[in-house]
Order: structure tokens, then C-alpha cells, then sequence
């Protein structure tokens, strides 16, 4: 079986996330409320977790092709294809496999979005959280390399480090250590910077 411990290349995989979300920024997208069809202010901040994934993993492979020959979004689990992992990544050290977060506490218009903590800390299967997905990815039956991936936005009143100091706590002894790298600068006048953090599950 081979190793979930990758630490230097979670580490340049972190370093390359971080950059192709203020790249993306860059180009100012435009998300769109599902239900109502209003634009939000323009920036990656509003989007999904599905569209950033998309957007972000995709612009680190036309950055690096070096470092990722491959970047496909939601591939079948081995030992149950009706389940998806976020990601599969193909890199020189070989396949990654990534179950990918959102961080967000605020929504569009800047007031407290209470629901994101569960999305993170959950111990319930149907809520899909990134604790959860520890529990699936270490049972998934994978032989290759495997990983969580949060993007969490931070903000003066609502920084990141407790609520991802709580996963690590939940999560202990299925992780690996967490490596990270900041982004700034963004353009929605909310979600202006962050972290992209990732733990090789263990």
C-alpha cells in the first residue's frame, strides 16, 4: 500500500491552491444565487464549494503541469461507486485522492452564515462534513495517497484557526499534519482572504 504521508508534496500543493485562488479572483468571476438567479458581487468568494474546486484545482494544473499531468472532479470510490471523492489528482509522486472543503462563515452580504461550522465538524454521515469525509476516505479501500483539502475564508471578527482547531481535535489520529498557505487581496468585499489548508489521511 503506499504512503498517506506526503507532507512536501501536500505542502506544493497547498502553495499552488493558494495561488490559483487569488489567479481566479483575478479574473473577477461572477457566481449566481441557485435559487433566486441574482448575481452576487463579483470574486471567487460567493461561489460554490463544487465551482471553486473546479476553478481552483483547474487553474493549479494549467499553472503546473509539471507538478499535476491530471485533474478530475468527482471520481467513483473504488469499493462503492455510487460515493464520489472530490478529486482525483495525478502527480509525479503518483495518484492524490481529495475530499475537498468550503470554509465560509459569512455569506454574501457579510452576516454569519451558522450553518458552515456543521459542514466542517459534523460526526453525522448525511451532513457530509469534512469530518466525515476522514472516516470515508480512511475506509475507502484506496491504496494510493489521500487527503483533505479546506479553503476557509477568514475574517476579523471570525478568523479560521478555532473552528479548524476543533476538526483537528475531532479528527485526531486520522490525520497526518496539516500543511498551509495563505491568499489576500481578493475582490468581494467580504471574502477578501484565507487559507488553504491539507492533512494527508492517515
Amino acid at each position: 500500500m503506499a504512503s498517506t504521508e506526503r507532507p512536501d508534496m501536500l505542502q506544493r500543493l497547498t502553495d499552488h491552491l493558494a495561488a490559483a485562488v487569488m489567479s481566479v479572483d483575478a479574473l473577477q468571476p461572477v457566481a449566481k444565487n441557485k435559487r433566486s438567479g441574482v448575481s452576487f458581487e463579483a470574486g471567487l468568494g460567493p461561489h460554490s464549494e463544487a465551482e471553486t474546486l473546479s476553478l481552483v484545482f483547474s487553474e493549479a494544473k494549467r499553472a503546473h503541469p509539471d507538478c499535476y499531468a491530471g485533474v478530475a472532479i468527482s471520481v467513483p470510490y473504488p469499493n462503492n461507486p455510487r460515493k464520489r471523492c472530490d478529486v482525483k489528482l495525478i502527480t509525479p509522486d503518483g495518484p492524490l485522492f481529495i475530499e475537498g472543503k468550503l470554509l465560509r462563515l459569512k455569506g454574501d452580504n457579510g452576516k454569519p452564515n451558522d450553518n458552515m461550522l456543521m459542514h466542517i465538524l459534523s460526526p453525522y454521515q448525511r451532513h457530509r462534513s469534512a469530518l466525515t469525509d476522514c472516516v470515508k476516505l480512511a475506509s475507502s479501500g484506496i491504496a494510493d495517497a489521500r487527503a483533505v483539502v479546506i479553503i476557509g475564508y477568514t475574517y476579523e471578527d471570525m478568523p479560521l484557526e478555532p473552528a479548524i482547531s476543533a476538526f483537528e481535535t475531532l479528527a485526531s489520529g486520522k490525520l497526518g499534519s496539516r500543511c498551509e498557505a495563505e491568499f489576500s487581496g481578493l475582490h468581494h468585499r467580504v471574502h477578501r482572504g484565507g487559507k488553504v489548508m491539507a492533512w494527508p489521511v492517515t
